[in-house]
């Protein structure tokens, strides 16, 4: 295996440092997908959705009480929380 270019390496970065911005992204795309899903489809969206929460580092209570509740509009309500502590302190994980 070759060695990274510069390039390359300052991808990996800008993912890694944007990571929790893609997470948010992805848990809002999840939102519309819960919608439109029924049954397995439904309860693989909400792993997917646990999975960004836990990386997100929400805590475990929360995400348990989001999937027993089964309600995209929760997890809706969770992701502009989320988003509204990223704009109050960019580049910086926002607490949950």
């Amino acid at each position: 295996m070759s060695e990274r270019s510069k390039y390359q390496e300052g991808i990996i970065r800008n993912y890694y440092a944007r990571q929790d911005e893609i997470l948010v992204n992805r848990l809002s795309e999840l939102v519309s997908q819960l919608y439109l899903s029924e049954g397995k489809s439904r309860a693989g969206q909400w792993k997917r959705a646990a999975d960004a929460m836990r990386k997100l580092e929400v805590p475990e209570s929360r995400i348990e009480h989001l999937l027993a509740q089964d309600n995209p509009e929760l997890l809706a309500k969770l992701v502009s929380e989320l988003l509204s502590q990223e704009k109050k302190a960019p580049g910086k994980r926002p607490p949950a």
